[in-house]
């Protein structure tokens, strides 16, 4: 299937591993021009050159903190001065502290609040106004699994990631008849450094090895099995891409069967 990727102009965001680098290989390998961002320097650095081998000349890689709004400004110009006007956005962050409720302050709160919602509130200004003036445009919020059902130890997480799925509704409505089209998609386990470092913490928590705590996990997997990072990246690119033109506003889980609740 082609879908119509080619040559398209798509920023991901926390793309330096993990699922956000799996979006942009996935973007890459069907020709888009991929920009991605990450705080850590040498990382986004080296993530870039990753890209380069896959699509040559296509691949641009920018420091920033996406908390601040200054950090996304810079990046968002830095990828239209270097491919043009952006048609593709992801927004993506790492995720919280891991913890109950009332292990966190205020402070802890308003900085997941920062990184996961309104990093995606400002990246969406940043590029709405160039793609309503072109009347198409194609933007994919990855959240979690806590977007549909809350996860234990996950506090921060459970309370912020719906907050991101109802922004994602909420501008799908707004914005279809622009030609832009907004989705959340939803992972679950996926082989990521995330879930290993989750599932460490849950392990010294319950007392059991990492190995009897991902077996846990597994058992609640219908595919009994974790998702390969490329699978997630594939999942995302369909949903970008031209291929998946009629679908707006929609929740696609990649997640093997996982999630049990019914919308």
């Amino acid at each position: 299937m082609e879908l119509g990727l080619k040559g398209k102009v798509a920023i991901v965001a926390g793309a330096s591993r993990g699922l956000g680098f799996s979006v942009a290989r996935a973007l890459a390998q069907e020709g888009a021009l991929v920009s991605i961002v990450s705080r850590d320097s040498a990382a986004i650095t080296a993530a870039a050159q990753r890209i380069e081998e896959i699509r040559a000349g296509g691949g641009l890689g920018f420091s920033a903190d996406i908390r601040l709004a200054e950090g996304i400004e810079l990046w968002h110009r830095a990828t239209v001065d270097r491919f043009g006007p952006v048609e593709i956005l992801v927004t993506n962050s790492g995720g919280p502290p891991v913890g109950p409720s009332l292990s966190f302050d205020d402070q802890a709160w308003q900085g997941a609040f920062e990184l996961l919602l309104l990093s995606a509130i400002r990246m969406v200004r940043e590029v709405i106004p160039s793609m309503t003036e072109r009347k198409k445009g194609s933007i994919v919020m990855l959240t979690s699994s806590s977007a549909k059902q809350s996860i234990a130890n996950l506090a921060l997480s459970n309370v912020m990631r719906p907050s991101v799925a109802a922004l994602a509704k909420t501008l799908a409505n707004e914005y279809a008849g622009h030609g832009i089209r907004v989705n959340q998609v939803v992972p679950g386990r996926i082989a990521t450094d995330r879930v290993r470092e989750i599932d460490e913490l849950n392990s010294k928590k319950r007392g059991v090895s990492v190995e009897e705590q991902r077996k846990l996990s597994l058992a609640s997997i219908p595919m009994a099995r974790y998702g390969d990072p490329d699978e997630f990246g594939r999942a995302v690119a369909f949903l970008l891409s031209d291929a998946g033109s009629y679908i707006t506003g929609a929740t696609l889980q990649v997640d093997g069967g996982m999630i049990q609740s019914l919308t």
